[in-house]
């Protein structure tokens, strides 16, 4: 057994392999760039070696680096993890060259599923069922447009030696056809160094399934059964689950056994997956489920097939990489329950889902479930890297339950100030064709309006917001005499901001749930719920609370009245608009507290006023 192991990676899927090995007693050495001098996988490793500077380019990437890391520490063997060089055949061949063991498939297996045109040929040849197309060696715009024309629109131009979902169209007609083609082969040089492509058959109602398999050097391989990947954005996987919701045992057992099939014939060992695209307009058949591609390493998904198996794929890595037998048998692998995983990124769906950076100064995923992440609070989510923070996983003894761990998981993420996706997956998974299995890779897209809506609190979020800061001003919430007087309003109110709104609210009565979790900070008021995060600006008079239980409506923030909607003597109702103040180049609504009188007005049109400046009394409705 190897007792020292190098993880040239970094983040959550360094932290999964330091655990697993730990367990084994196999010490462990974590490469770090300057961006991550102080990140959680070089604080868990027992050693950690400077390779280089933030730049993946300069330092995850450069395989020389590495190995020099490897020797300095006395290293036997390197795991890649998933990403960066873990495809890399020339890093496992240096790698092995240096005496070293790699932890994954031999060079030549890399080698063989590395450009997609000719991992195809060799699928077909092992009679692997393949998605019609054409992969041959002319490349001029005439035959690929003859091909095109021929398979049918809508058809698909990959890369050859893409992934990720980059070097990839989807043409929807023939006159679009060398537009896409040019700017699909542009995309694919500049991300691969190689512009060659095949054509595909575009499937209708495509589901994206892969077979999990693991191969030995005594000639074993076995599969670990099926998960589903359908859920993407822009073919980015954001929720997988295992097994694949509608898979009938007959289609199982021939869409494995081909995967069983793929891996045999390029001599695999280590984990690999198998990917299918699925036509399931008519349901999961084995006759509609072609070969993809081959990811020759560890997926970032292998967690929800460790759920259902009972299996540790990281300690079959190091086991098989060590020259021992697959631990078990075919038939001694089998599913129980169900499994999904979400992908928790630091990006924000409201902007498009632009990455989102910076120090993660409130960082809580609660304990249920299985977290995978690579930070704790107090890291930083730097600009260098993909913005995956944690996977978040849940089993379930079926599908049903484990839909909804899931989605309480996520619902729960606690983050601030980095923004993350966890609304967009708590939504995602409670969507009633998502609970139904209705999948397919254009599910998100589709569903994008619903999925990303315009977020705003709910009266229950304010009326949270508003009991954090009144706890926070006065210490001893529960204490006070709240809601309790006859014939008058609550004593305890607070004046909040949100985007443009402000609400002088009171404190609930004693016996109310707070349905949110959050915290006071400063002049702020952070409140986490639905797996989104509020924040909210306090007008603070003394303690950070304006005590406006008379009905007082303060100003916020520094600022001009632009409108002025009530007179003196006027009747409100509760949230009616008083005065719109205008600060920090946005509109703040003040609102009624309760239903009243407006029995001071001390604003007019045009003036400018200060913070806690009293710009109208509301005298309560007596009851």
């Amino acid at each position: 057994m190897i007792s020292k192991l190098l993880i040239a990676n970094r983040g959550e899927i360094a932290c999964r392999i330091i655990r697993t090995a730990r367990e084994m007693g196999v010490a462990t050495v974590a490469v770090y760039s300057d961006a991550d001098a102080k990140a959680l996988h070089v604080r868990s490793a027992d050693e950690a070696v400077h390779i280089g500077s933030s730049p993946a380019a300069e330092s995850y990437l450069v395989g020389d680096k590495i190995i020099a890391a490897a020797k300095e520490t006395g290293a036997e063997a390197i795991h890649p993890g998933y990403g960066f060089l873990s495809e890399n055949a020339d890093f496992a061949q240096a790698v092995i060259d240096a005496g070293l063991i790699w932890v994954g498939p031999k060079p030549d297996s890399i080698r063989a599923m590395g450009l997609k045109d000719a991992a195809k040929q060799l699928m077909m040849d092992a009679g692997v069922p393949v998605t019609p197309g054409y992969l041959g060696e002319d490349q001029s715009v005439e035959r690929l447009k003859k091909e095109a024309d021929a398979i049918g629109y809508p058809v698909l131009i990959k890369a050859v030696a893409g992934g990720g979902g980059k070097g990839m169209r989807k043409v929807e007609k023939s006159e679009d056809f060398e537009a896409d083609l040019q700017s699909c082969k542009r995309e694919a040089k500049a991300s691969f160094s190689n512009d060659e492509v095949l054509l595909e058959k575009w499937i209708t109602s495509p589901r994206h399934i892969e077979v999990q398999v693991f191969g030995d050097s005594h000639g074993n391989v076995v599969h670990l059964f099926e998960r589903d990947c359908s859920l993407q954005r822009r073919h980015q996987k954001v929720i997988e689950e295992a097994p694949a919701p509608g898979m009938d045992e007959a289609t199982r057992e021939e869409i494995c056994a081909a995967a069983v099939r793929a891996a045999k014939a390029v001599d695999y060992e280590g984990a690999g997956t198998i990917e299918f695209i699925a036509d399931a307009s008519e349901g999961l058949r084995a006759d509609r489920i072609f070969f993809m591609e081959m990811n020759t390493r560890l997926q970032v998904e292998h967690p929800v097939t460790e759920e259902i198996t009972g299996v540790d794929l990281v300690e079959w890595q190091l086991r098989v990489a060590s020259g021992e037998p697959i631990p078990l048998a075919q038939e001694e692998l089998s599913i129980t329950g169900h499994a999904i995983e979400a992908r928790l990124y630091a990006e924000d769906p409201a902007t498009d889902f632009l990455p989102s950076t910076g120090t993660l100064e409130h960082f809580n995923l609660g304990e249920e479930g299985r977290i995978e992440t690579g930070v704790e609070e107090g890291d930083e989510i730097s600009p260098f890297y993909d913005p995956m923070v944690a996977k978040l996983v849940a089993w379930g003894q079926d599908r049903d339950e484990a839909i909804d761990i899931l989605a309480d998981i996520a619902e729960n993420v606690e983050v601030w100030p980095v923004r993350t996706n966890a609304g967009f997956i708590a939504r995602a998974l409670l969507d009633p064709d998502f609970v139904a299995a209705e999948l397919d890779t254009g599910f998100i897209a589709r569903k994008m309006d619903t999925l990303v809506p315009e977020i705003q609190p709910s009266d229950a979020i304010w009326q949270a917001a508003t009991d954090f800061a009144l706890m926070a001003a006065t210490q001893d919430f529960t204490d006070q005499p709240i809601g309790l007087r006859l014939n008058a309003p609550p004593r305890l109110s607070a004046s909040l901001a949100f985007k443009g709104e402000t609400r002088v609210m009171e404190a609930s009565r004693k016996d109310s749930e707070i349905i949110a979790s959050g915290l006071v900070e400063g002049d702020r008021v952070l409140v986490f719920a639905e797996g989104q995060s509020f924040e909210f600006a306090t007008a603070s008079r003394g303690s950070g609370v304006a005590a406006a239980g008379d009905g007082a409506i303060l100003a916020p923030m520094p600022g001009k009245v632009i409108a002025v909607d009530v007179a003196r003597g006027d009747s409100v109702t509760p949230g009616q608009r008083l005065l719109v103040l205008e600060a920090m180049k946005m509109e703040h609504a003040l609102t009624a507290p309760f239903a009243g009188t407006v029995a001071e007005l001390n604003a007019s049109e045009g003036a400018q006023v200060q913070v806690e400046a009293v710009l109208c009394v509301v005298e309560p409705d007596e009851e």
